[in-house]
């Protein structure tokens, strides 16, 4: 099966992610996992979790939403939600924004490294976000020891020298739909081992674009899927199945959880 490790969909009604994951589901997406971006959607992100067997969560505050201090508080309440429902998989989404407009540095280096310290005291692996902040992120990383608990990078668009940096670190390199339009993403992907990559949408709201039907849901890591199948020059079962087997690996004892959920979704199809 294909999984979307990475989406953003809380902010859906209910009847609208029903629609979303089924149309997934007619390509093969055999679940996705939710980020948080605030205490908020985390909260939401939870409870659609308990609506749909297929929709898993990550708990975490996104650095572009960083609006006070990450106190003892807010840990607590990140890690009271994790362990409320045996759904929420990673830690999803930490890490850093250094583009300009985006919350003081000082806040986002301490939210990002309570969190990767949450997933460490959890056991879950992360799911971050970088932006114009690779060096810095890849610094903490290393020093919160991130590897013990293993991650992925999130909508990569980095350089080889990028993508060898996190695979030195045991990490996850993750593939969305720049790869169907990047040149210079395309001869990254061609290089990767096919073992070190995960897939995502990063699918949210996109009232942007005047066509609906032109919004990137989880139904895109099909195309995904096939043009890396292409870059690489296997045949795109092989991707799938080899993506699918990364995400075991990543996600460790919560696999069974998955399996749990999805396998007992299908019987009740």
């Amino acid at each position: 099966m294909l999984i979307d490790c990475h989406v953003h969909l809380d902010s859906y009604t209910n009847d609208e992610v029903f629609e979303i994951l089924q149309r997934g589901r007619d390509v093969g997406v055999g679940f996705v996992i939710s980020a948080g971006t605030t205490l908020a959607s985390t909260q939401r992100s939870l409870e659609l979790s308990k609506t749909f067997p297929d929709f898993f969560s990550g708990v975490g505050i996104h650095p572009m939403d960083i609006e006070e201090p990450f106190d003892d508080s807010t840990y607590e309440r990140l890690r009271d939600m994790a362990l409320s429902t045996d759904k929420v998989l990673v830690v999803s989404e930490i890490g850093l924004d250094f583009m300009e407009g985006m919350p003081d540095r000082a806040l986002q280096y301490e939210a990002f490294r309570q969190q990767i310290r949450l997933a460490r005291d959890l056991g879950r692996p992360v799911i971050f976000h970088s932006r114009e902040s690779h060096d810095e992120a890849f610094r903490v990383l290393r020093e919160e020891k991130a590897y013990e608990v293993g991650g992925v990078m999130h909508y990569f668009q980095g350089t080889l020298d990028d993508a060898r940096k996190v695979l030195d670190m045991g990490l996850y390199i993750s593939l969305a739909r720049p790869l169907l339009r990047l040149p210079h993403l395309q001869a990254v992907a061609a290089e990767l081992p096919l073992d070190s990559i995960v897939l995502e949408t990063d699918s949210a709201p996109q009232p942007f674009k005047p066509k609906r039907e032109n919004w990137t849901e989880p139904r895109y890591t099909r195309f995904i899927a096939e043009k890396l199948a292409e870059l690489q020059g296997k045949d795109v079962e092989e991707v799938v199945q080899a993506t699918t087997a990364n995400m075991r690996n990543l996600l460790g004892d919560g696999w069974a959880t998955v399996e749990t959920y999805v396998q007992g979704a299908r019987i009740g199809d």
